[in-house]
């Protein structure tokens, strides 16, 4: 079943009716093309080893060889606002098209270059590319969608990050057996993607009194209204990435020498993530006063089970809550911070709530060492996070009016 874009209401820059209907084949598509920071984010995390063996005699090795799995995270963070700018100004489509070619020219550049330097600068250079494929898939989205259908879309933004997750894990490992160059193939699945996207994708048409036809500035931004869902989701990037990043030392602390069994517990985080991520398709009728502070405090509880215990099925529990309550948490994020904007700040708001998101993925694992540091180890730093995610419910609560809009209700 496919749906019209919508009509723009008196006096906003929202998409004008058309005789093009978004469906499956554009779902898809821009689904596909979210997956791919996801892909950046963890695709070689498995060959880590093999890189820092080879790069063995680079001073520092130990530390930069790290950062050529982190820095792309850093740089979406940053560059995201700006593709934003960019959506909203030029064109969604054309950002898209441009980023995703450029994904795969700089995602493979590993493969031929010798120098670890060279190496995560090719990596800032993905991490760019990722900001404006991040910003656009989800902009055009809500775009192509309204009401429940946009809701439930957005969430499955967040459950098919999940899956994807787990799969690239799986992938990068078995292409690491034939090298550590090897999984950087991969990168070439973006301009395969381009093609179709170049057909079946359009750039929605501007309404006459829009910025662009009048040759006007762009409407300005709600900045104020954002500002809250932004700082919210900063902090919610953190508590999402903790486990992400932390399971594994957690798991290995616990006794767990299989690396098959820490992927495999990994991977059931990684479901009960997608299955909060459904469970916001079915709630997303509510107001995020209501949903926000039960993601939160789900979250809190999972995060305090694995701080508190030793045993690998009360882990593998606290890991599952954590997981349902961070994957009903993004899209109601999200869906809280762009319902509000019309079709001409939409680009923008985007790239400022996926920005906030991703600094706070970039900064966990820093401040989860420097809390590990200050309060005697990654357990007790897990607590602290657990303790933030719990007093976050409770400000959630207060600070989301009451008469909020549930989430289904769209205005642009």
């Amino acid at each position: 079943m496919s749906e019209t874009i919508l009509p723009a209401p008196t006096g906003a820059g929202t998409p004008q009716t058309g005789p093009r209907r978004a469906g499956p084949a554009q779902l898809a598509l821009l689904l596909a093309g979210s997956c791919l920071s996801v892909l950046g984010a963890v695709l070689i995390a498995p060959v880590l080893p093999q890189m820092t063996d080879h790069f063995a005699g680079v001073a520092g090795s130990e530390v930069l060889v790290p950062i050529v799995l982190t820095v792309p995270a850093l740089f979406i963070g940053l560059a995201a606002p700006f593709a934003g700018f960019v959506a909203d100004a030029v064109d969604r489509k054309r950002l898209l098209i441009v980023a995703m070619v450029l994904y795969s020219v700089f995602g493979t550049a590993p493969l031929y270059l010798e120098s670890l330097g060279a190496i995560i600068g090719s990596r800032v250079l993905v991490g760019l590319c990722e900001a404006a494929i991040m910003t656009c898939c989800t902009t055009l989205i809500a775009d192509y969608w309204s009401g429940s259908r946009r809701s439930r879309y957005l969430g499955l933004q967040t459950l098919m990050a999940s899956v994807s997750a787990a799969v690239f894990l799986g992938v990068g490992g078995a292409l690491g057996a034939a090298g550590w160059r090897t999984p950087f193939w991969l990168y070439l699945v973006a301009v395969l993607l381009a093609y179709p996207m170049a057909r079946m994708l359009w750039q929605p048409e501007r309404a006459p009194a829009g910025a662009a036809a009048a040759g006007r500035r762009l409407p300005s931004v709600p900045w104020r209204d954002l500002l809250v869902p932004c700082l919210v989701t900063l902090v919610g990037g953190i508590i999402f990435y903790a486990l992400i990043v932390q399971l594994s030392f957690v798991l290995d602390d616990a006794g767990v020498a299989s690396t098959a069994t820490i992927g495999a517990l990994s991977a059931l985080m990684s479901v009960a993530t997608a299955a909060g991520s459904l469970a916001f398709a079915r709630l997303s009728g509510q107001s995020p006063r209501r949903l926000l502070p039960v993601a939160f405090a789900v979250s809190a509880a999972g995060l305090l089970v694995v701080a508190a215990t030793g045993s690998v099925p009360l882990i593998t529990l606290g890991a599952v809550l954590t997981g349902a309550g961070t994957g009903l948490l993004l899209p109601t994020l999200l869906t809280w911070a762009i319902n509000r904007l019309s079709f001409e700040q939409r680009g923008r708001g985007t790239g400022l709530w996926t920005g906030a998101l991703f600094i706070g993925e970039f900064f966990c694992p820093l401040l989860i060492a420097g809390i590990g540091a200050a309060v005697g180890g990654l357990r007790p730093a897990l607590a602290v996070l657990a303790a933030l995610a719990a007093v976050l419910a409770v400000v959630t609560l207060i600070v989301v009016p009451r008469d909020a809009e549930p989430l289904d209700v769209t205005h642009g």
